[in-house]
């Protein structure tokens, strides 16, 4: 407890330890991060996560609408899923042969989802990208793939792009920009645009891949009828659709995308919230095509495939969707949150752009019309990337992207401490 006359130590001036850890990891570590994308991230290690919060080595609290990147949908180590997953594991973690848990663990993909027929599971969503579209290769006897401006497949040299000057390019020295060569990359949400490329083009198209909500990059909901009229498309031609439910798979609902839109894909990928923290994905979709992988013509390994703490987690989450079922509580707090963050804009009368899903919404400068990348390039997001920094610096972790994520764990208290904390940092920012 501070005394009236005490100066107040300021965030950055209680760093001492993360300063050193981040020289230590920067010796030994390149960048002193494990993943590109944390490059420009705030200078914090954490100490241990819980809930909807953390707290770092130096003894200050976040609340947390980070989440990992997405996974902690139940909020950080729920004892639930901690519980199962450590019961499981004392029984053993990789076998080189099969399992029980992992038959659960399928047959509750599939029931829950609704409509997919088998799954393979794998560890993350960049490789069980590069499954769906070997396999639609596999089954068409096509090579060339439809994708969309600012979906993100993966970091893997024939789906990593970025655009610059209006041209979607390779962004990695040392890519291959070859490799991206059977990919053609159309706006989202022209129905109009992608029937011509089809129509044109069909007979040489394996696979129309996409996010059916484009959560990496704004959070933009399919247009009305659009992911209808790219279903009837597809299978007018004999193409594969493949939904990257990496993100947003059981966020938006227990059954995904293709339940919440009534639209069903081929072939659909899931992680993040399938593991609630725990590294696991899964390539779901019809039998027909699966199948193809059962016989051994199309491989598809990997040592560590449905190891014990990856299955476990999966079945201790999709069991607690079934009889637990958290969205009316996410919705709830994601629709307060959302409605506390315009406001606050509005009354220091510098409007805030809060659009998306309660699940997971987006938060940016400018009143644009946004339906796809292009339209959302014509936000000012450097300017809220900066005031993100400012959040963070006040106790909300964030994304400088401009992605909220809501977990079942966000209760009234982080509600609280994150609109006061917010409306605090945005009159910081703004100097007030």
């Amino acid at each position: 407890m501070r005394s009236t006359g005490e100066a107040v130590t300021t965030l950055t001036e209680q760093l001492d330890h993360s300063d050193e850890l981040r020289r230590r990891a920067r010796a030994r570590t390149p960048g002193g991060v494990h993943s590109n994308i944390r490059l420009d991230g705030p200078n914090v290690f954490v100490k241990r996560a819980k809930g909807p919060r953390l707290y770092s080595v130096d003894d200050v609290d976040y609340v947390d609408y980070l989440l990992g990147q997405g996974p902690a949908f139940f909020g950080h180590a729920p004892d639930f899923l901690t519980s199962a997953v450590h019961e499981a594991s004392c029984d053993g973690l990789v076998f080189g042969g099969q399992g029980e848990l992992e038959v659960r663990a399928a047959e509750l993909v599939c029931s829950t989802l609704g409509w997919a027929e088998m799954v393979r599971f794998g560890l993350s969503g960049t490789e069980v990208v590069q499954a769906a579209l070997r396999l639609a290769r596999a089954v068409t006897g096509r090579t060339q793939v439809v994708r969309f401006e600012g979906h993100y497949h993966g970091w893997l040299d024939n789906v990593l792009i970025a655009e610059r000057d209006g041209v979607w390019e390779a962004p990695s020295a040392g890519q291959l920009s070859s490799h991206l060569d059977d990919f053609t990359v159309l706006p989202w949400n022209d129905a109009e645009l992608l029937a011509d490329v089809l129509d044109r083009d069909g007979e040489t198209i394996a696979a129309v891949i996409m996010e059916p909500v484009m959560i990496n990059s704004g959070v933009i909901e399919p247009a009305p009828g659009y992911l209808e009229r790219v279903r009837r498309m597809c299978s007018r031609h004999g193409i594969v659709l493949i939904f990257d439910e990496v993100i947003s798979g059981f966020r938006l609902g227990s059954g995904g995308a293709a339940r919440r839109y009534g639209v069903t894909p081929d072939l659909a990928l899931y992680g993040k919230a399938l593991g609630g923290g725990y590294p696991v994905s899964a390539l779901a979709g019809r039998a027909d095509l699966l199948s193809r992988v059962g016989t051994g013509e199309v491989n598809h390994s990997g040592t560590f495939n449905a190891c014990i703490p990856g299955v476990a987690a999966v079945v201790a989450t999709l069991e607690h969707l079934r009889d637990d079922p958290p969205y009316t509580s996410i919705i709830d707090h994601g629709q307060r949150l959302m409605a506390g963050i315009r406001d606050i804009g509005e009354a220091l009368g510098e409007p805030l752009r809060v659009e998306g899903l309660p699940m997971s919404f987006h938060v940016s400068f400018g009143d644009t019309e946004v339906t796809d990348y292009r339209s959302l390039r014509r936000l000012d997001l450097d300017r809220y990337a900066s005031l993100a920094s400012v959040l963070i610096d006040h106790g909300i972790w964030v994304a400088r992207r401009g992605v909220w994520f809501v977990s079942e764990a966000h209760g009234p208290a982080e509600l609280d401490d994150a609109l006061t904390r917010f409306k605090t940092a945005f009159k910081d920012w703004l100097g007030r």
